[in-house]
């Protein structure tokens, strides 16, 4: 099963999201933010409330000083949020890919610099190659990729601040959609477009944004505690892959020979990045004992 939720949530978040997002044209980013804010934190509490109820849910009681990390995490993911519905409804599904392309590399640079994390050498010439891939790109076309490099980071910031925080993913979520809810009523009352929009199909498609928010975030918890990291780290390619595919299939977008140059470059940069991971998860050589009327050796 731990297949299956790994599967759900990354091809929700490489199709079914992106399609949803452009489904919902009409409206700003910033409202569909704010609807996705309100909508979400209804249903994480009902799933909250739920579990609660049958004590399957783990409080994160009594409270640490690093729990006070929730509200970076907050911020990160609303700013993640905020930038992934421009792109989509900008039709720059392509940033988007990019950006979590090149986010599993930025989150190794950040658990060196922040976390003390060693890099392995080939993990090193992954990063390396990486940023050199970013480089040429703006060499070549004189411009940086400000969106795909803000999408990595904030996400990768994102991840680092809930690793750190410690907290269940579903009370985490509650927490940061709570969190955020004051914003997003106060632009929905500013706003001009309305919260309940007359159409019925507008208004389920802004409704379903927090099934379709939750849900991913949800089936990804339960794939991590079923399969190993390793398995976990390769699927999540996925989401971006699809992402790219739609981009270019469904919706026309061109790749231009920079932004190919940039993709080819990160996608050595993952590969190396994956021949280490799946490296160093291989179970070590067992040793084996050999007594001789010399002594004894081990090989």
């Amino acid at each position: 099963m731990g297949l299956v939720y790994a599967l759900a949530a990354y091809l929700s978040w490489g199709l079914l999201v992106p399609v949803h997002f452009r489904m919902l044209a009409a409206f700003s980013p910033n409202h569909i933010l704010a609807e996705r804010i309100v909508w979400s934190s209804l249903f994480a509490a009902v799933l909250a409330l739920g579990l609660a109820w049958r004590k399957r849910l783990r409080l994160p009681l009594p409270l640490h000083r690093r729990h006070a990390l929730l509200v970076l995490s907050a911020a990160m993911i609303g700013v993640n949020w905020l930038l992934y519905l421009n792109a989509v409804n900008r039709g720059h599904l392509l940033d988007a890919s990019l950006g979590y392309y090149i986010n599993p590399l930025v989150s190794v640079a950040l658990g060196r610099v922040v976390l003390g994390e060693r890099l392995r050498p080939m993990q090193a010439v992954a990063v390396g190659i990486a940023a050199a891939g970013v480089a040429v790109a703006v060499a070549w076309a004189g411009e940086l990729p400000v969106m795909s490099l803000s999408l990595a980071v904030s996400f990768a910031l994102y991840g680092l601040a809930r690793k750190i925080a410690g907290v269940d993913a579903l009370v985490g979520f509650l927490a940061e959609t709570l969190l955020l809810l004051p914003a997003a009523i106060g632009w929905l009352v500013l706003s001009p477009e309305p919260f309940l929009p007359a159409g019925p199909a507008n208004l389920a498609l802004l409704m379903l944004t927090g099934v379709t928010t939750a849900l991913p975030l949800i089936w990804f918890a339960a794939a991590a505690v079923r399969l190993r990291l390793t398995t976990l780290g390769l699927l999540q390619y996925v989401a971006p892959t699809c992402l790219l595919g739609l981009s270019v299939l469904a919706y026309g977008e061109r790749v231009e020979p920079h932004r190919a140059a940039m993709f080819a470059m990160i996608w050595v940069a993952l590969a190396l990045y994956t021949v280490d991971a799946l490296r160093g998860r291989r179970p070590a050589e067992p040793v084996v004992e050999v007594r001789s009327d010399t002594g004894a050796m081990r090989v």
